[in-house]
């Protein structure tokens, strides 16, 4: 009876150190707005509400600062380069293109 109750022990371990696993392999990986404002929390020490609060506003800024910035160095399309593409060939004598005969 002791080995068989070492024995649940043993699987209900295991099995709860896999959920536990599984649900941290779900979480969505950290932004680098997210590690920066981090970052700044630990150096102002703060914790519980406080963080949570100073954390979504820095990422707030961060991510305003980043996404403003990313527009500015953005390089156009080649479509939308109209001087690098080569004009169409012109069509000659109203003939069908390709290899089709006239009915």
């Amino acid at each position: 009876m002791k080995s068989f109750t070492i024995m649940l022990a043993a699987v209900a371990m295991a099995a709860t150190s896999t959920a536990t696993f599984a649900a941290a392999s779900k979480s969505k990986p950290k932004t680098p707005e997210s590690i920066e404002c981090s970052k700044q929390a630990d150096a102002k020490g703060l914790h519980g509400k406080e963080r949570v609060k100073f954390r979504a506003q820095c990422k707030k800024e961060l991510k305003g600062k980043s996404s403003a910035g990313s527009s500015a160095t953005t390089t156009p399309s080649p479509a939308a380069d109209k001087s690098s593409t080569t004009p169409a060939p012109a069509k000659t004598d109203g003939a069908p293109a390709g290899n089709k005969t006239p009915n």
